[in-house]
């Protein structure tokens, strides 16, 4: 019995982590009833900036989504979007 009660909270587990990664990476709706692209990719910066720490430069990310609108979301996983963000450390 206690397996099964086991695997019963550990699927509750894996299918509350799922549910809530697909509400955080949702974007929100601001006041005007448009996306907040802005807020999108200040949250995107900052996610990179945990992953890759002292490597990747998190403040220079956030200013460019304002300046550029969140135009330019960075997506952590590819190269090509968070490129002009990383630094090399000697």
């Amino acid at each position: 019995m206690n397996e099964k009660r086991f695997l019963f909270l550990l699927t509750l587990g894996v299918f509350v982590a799922v549910l809530s990664e697909q509400i955080f990476a949702t974007p929100t709706i601001d006041v005007m009833g448009s996306y907040d692209f802005i807020g999108v990719c200040i949250r995107n910066c900052a996610q990179c900036k945990k992953m890759f720490g002292s490597y990747f430069e998190g403040q220079m990310c956030a200013d460019a989504c304002v300046k550029f609108k969140g135009k330019i979301i960075p997506d952590c996983e590819d190269i090509g979007s968070i490129a002009p963000f990383l630094t090399k450390l000697d």
